[in-house]
């Protein structure tokens, strides 16, 4: 079977995780940042996340997958020395047009049992059906702003972008290291990870926002929607919604939009 619909409400195991100063410092260089903000927090339930994944996708449908949306709440940011544990939970598995999405529900906490950051990853199957959907889609980050954005900030990705991500994060899949992989799978060559584009138009709400500390966050969600390829260019169009709120939607230099819905909330 593709997809096990029975594993769907199980917990994986707990995953425990040293936050360093290297790591927080090789993510930011990955990504051109200053700091590593709340994207860094995939780090720690990464092999949580996996292991959910995994439980419900089988190997033979693991080629087709690709980073659909994601909804990060930090609760305190992560820095250097913090020991914390994760666990994950695939919450939903739903049958869409042309494929299937698997949304996963990620905790991270102190070893004291403090909340740091809980997230929904959803992933999406490309062309692969599930025989029944279960569960429900992650809560709604639906961009309705009218009218021309505040701000477009624009930066540039570099060739190599790919190669450092996957050295900081850990995420080597091929369609993001290996063009050949990356067209037998139906891409056009190899992509930048999802959660790197993120953490760029992250980046660019701070900017537009006239503020340089990523603790801020309180909420970034986002939806991809389309492939951002190495040496390309991101830029985000960000809308003020007023009490610390934005909007924003990023396009390619080639003039597609990579990430819809997107939705960023700042501490006051």
């Amino acid at each position: 079977m593709s997809f096990d619909t029975s594993a769907v409400g199980t917990t994986s195991a707990e995953h425990a995780f040293e936050v360093t100063d290297e790591a927080l410092q090789d993510y930011a260089a990955a990504t051109d940042d200053v700091g590593g903000g709340p994207v860094f927090t995939i780090l720690p339930v990464g092999a949580a996340v996996r292991e959910a994944s995994c439980s419900v996708a089988s190997d033979d449908v693991r080629p087709t997958v690709v980073h659909y949306e994601q909804d990060v709440r930090p609760h305190r940011p992560l820095t250097g020395g913090m020991r914390v544990v994760s666990r994950a939970t695939p919450v939903a598995l739903l049958g869409r047009p042309n494929g299937t999405s698997l949304v996963i529900l990620a905790e991270t906490r102190t070893v004291d049992g403090e909340l740091v950051t809980e997230q929904y990853v959803t992933e999406f199957f490309r062309g692969v059906e599930t025989p029944e959907s279960v569960g429900e889609r992650a809560p709604d980050h639906r961009l309705d702003a009218g009218g021309e954005p505040d701000a477009e900030i624009t930066y540039a990705v570099a060739y190599d972008q790919t190669v450092r991500y996957a050295e900081a994060s850990g995420d080597h899949f091929a369609i993001h290291l290996d063009d050949e992989f990356a067209r037998s799978v139906g891409l056009p060559g190899r992509i930048v990870h999802g959660l790197c584009t993120m953490a760029f138009t992250g980046r660019a709400v701070l900017e537009a926002a006239g503020v340089d500390d990523p603790a801020r966050f309180r909420r970034l969600a986002v939806r991809f929607s389309a492939p951002l390829f190495p040496g390309d260019t991101v830029k985000t169009r960000i809308w003020d919604l007023g009490d610390s709120a934005f909007g924003f939607d990023a396009v390619s230099g080639q003039g597609d939009t990579v990430v819809k819905d997107g939705r960023a909330e700042l501490h006051g």
